[in-house]
């Protein structure tokens, strides 16, 4: 079975260096929904050397530091899982009180319906938020560029 992250981005590429990206993934009914992307396939963290897990955990913690600025979630959901892609990656997601799955998990049974024109406003802060995500990782010291 073939990769989907050694295969393709995994979604819109927000910010690549020579070894990670950083993209939206364009989930439904998530918009800011983002991923962390290690560039070769690796299944799990420990099997990347201390620095390389230093500068991933940078990269999730800038894109939720941008999350929480232009967009104001409730909260932000960090996940590595891998089941289903074993390859290293962690979903940040910006959480709502009023969507989908809340409180529960985005992978979890729905608990309600959200209106398209909340979708549609939160959406509406993609382009601010990519401006946002670029800005706090060119922060980070020593970001290889």
């Amino acid at each position: 079975m073939e990769c989907p992250f050694c295969a393709g981005d995994g979604g819109e590429v927000v910010w690549r260096d020579a070894v990670l990206r950083v993209v939206l993934a364009n989930e439904a009914g998530y918009p800011g929904f983002a991923r962390v992307i290690w560039h070769t396939h690796v299944a799990e963290m420990s099997d990347l050397p201390e620095t390389a897990r230093e500068h991933v955990m940078r990269a999730v913690f800038a894109v939720e530091t941008a999350q929480r600025t232009v967009m104001s979630p409730h909260k932000v959901n960090v996940a590595s899982l891998g089941n289903m892609v074993p390859h290293v990656h962690w979903h940040v997601i910006p959480r709502y009180r009023d969507d989908v799955h809340f409180p529960g998990s985005v992978w979890s049974a729905p608990q309600r319906e959200l209106p398209q024109a909340v979708i549609a406003e939160r959406s509406a802060w993609m382009p601010a938020l990519r401006v946002a995500i670029v800005a706090e990782l060119e922060r980070i010291p020593g970001w290889p560029g």
